[in-house]
């Protein structure tokens, strides 16, 4: 095997791609910033413990595991940040008020996330943490399509869930929570003949809601639909009255409702949400609610956040138009150096010529020359016709 391949769904990101996902970055942690998140960078191992504490079994199938050559403890390369940033929260800020980060880095993962998923995604994030209540829910609903809108994204649709639903459902019934694993899974690939079969015993109320879970899916009628139809215990209650606010709250082109979605059961304990976009077949950003990741590392704090892939973002967007540029011959003529030294301050993009050779970009197109003038030695610039 030629020693310059790279691994299944690993891949270079070439100037033009870099630039882009760079721009995008700079773009949206501004989003954040004007919110009043604070940045921070967690790193890209930790001790494995550590990494995999109070997340669900997804995380840790997709985490790389190697010995630390120092201490001989296993090690993860991070395979998302979120537990990460709840950690710095809980043990290095230790604040009692409410605090919002962000975050943006690469993360690793074992195997693709979806179909078209790279093995390296460039994780872009934020989170609330110290407020349990749904206007937090809300704000980090409204930044992440603020985010998307910021980044250029249009045709945007907010599917909601609310794991808050299943578990009060499973909670009623003494024989459900004993299969709930068995039960997440059908829900999950909505396997209604799995999901029939293996209901039978459960309390009348309960298999009826069960088995409707899979169809409870499209607009906001689904939530009046699911009013009669549910039990109307406290905790569905409940979920059923964030979801409906929830989407009021949503500036975007669609809201749908999936009563079903069991994407993050395991890690969530509320609302949930996924953006997508036309001509992506995966969710352009996840969030929702996680008030027991914390407890993990013994300090409870309510939890919601959300977070994306600017590789993803990049693919979807159209490339970025070429930036005019002003070419320069090498030279040591001070007033040359001088020139230079002020287009470049007045924002103006100046590359060298170097001797006996030629440039080649993919970002930039050289229009312009500086030319001296015989007769003062000015430097001075000259468009040049062949761009």
């Amino acid at each position: 095997m030629p020693n310059w391949l790279l691994p299944e769904f690993i891949a270079d990101v070439l100037p033009s791609e870099a630039r882009k996902m760079e721009d995008l970055r700079r773009k949206i942690l501004d989003e954040f910033r004007s919110y009043g998140y604070e940045l921070v960078i967690p790193p890209m191992l930790e001790y494995l413990e550590s990494l995999l504490t109070g997340v669900g079994q997804d995380t840790e199938i997709y985490t790389f595991k190697l010995i630390d050559q120092l201490s001989g403890r296993t090690m993860g390369v991070r395979a998302d940040m979120t537990t990460q940033v709840a950690r710095i929260d809980a043990h290095l800020l230790n604040r009692n008020a409410v605090t919002r980060l962000c975050y943006a880095g690469s993360i690793l993962h074992t195997r693709p996330s979806g179909l078209q998923a790279t093995r390296e995604p460039l994780q872009i994030g934020a989170e609330i943490f110290g407020y349990s209540g749904i206007e937090a829910d809300a704000e980090i609903q409204n930044l992440a399509l603020a985010s998307l809108k910021a980044a250029g994204i249009s045709g945007v649709c907010l599917d909601l869930s609310h794991v808050g639903v299943l578990k009060a459902l499973i909670a009623s019934d003494p024989l459900a929570q004993i299969f709930e694993a068995q039960l997440f899974d059908l829900l999950e690939t909505k396997d209604m003949p799995g999901l029939i079969e293996l209901t039978k015993g459960f309390h009348e109320d309960t298999r009826t809601a069960l088995l409707a879970l899979p169809d409870m899916y499209g607009d906001m009628s689904v939530l009046a639909e699911a009013g009669k139809i549910l039990p109307k215990t406290e905790g569905i209650v409940r979920a059923l009255s964030e979801l409906e606010y929830l989407a009021g709250q949503a500036e975007c082109d669609r809201v749908t409702i999936d009563l079903a979605d069991m994407h993050g059961y395991h890690y969530h304990s509320g609302v949930m949400f996924a953006a997508y976009v036309p001509g992506l077949p995966n969710a352009i950003a996840r969030g929702g609610r996680y008030d027991h990741v914390a407890e993990a590392f013994g300090r409870s704090r309510p939890a919601t956040g959300f977070s994306m892939d600017l590789r993803e973002l990049a693919r979807i967007l159209p490339a970025a138009e070429k930036r005019h540029v002003i070419l320069a011959p090498w030279n040591d003529d001070p007033k040359l150096c001088q020139k230079i030294k002020e287009l470049r301050k007045s924002g103006e993009i100046v590359v060298y010529e170097l001797p006996d050779s030629r440039s080649e970009h993919d970002e930039f197109v050289c229009d312009r020359m500086l030319v001296q003038n015989v007769n003062d030695g000015d430097w001075k610039l000259e468009t040049v016709s062949n761009g």
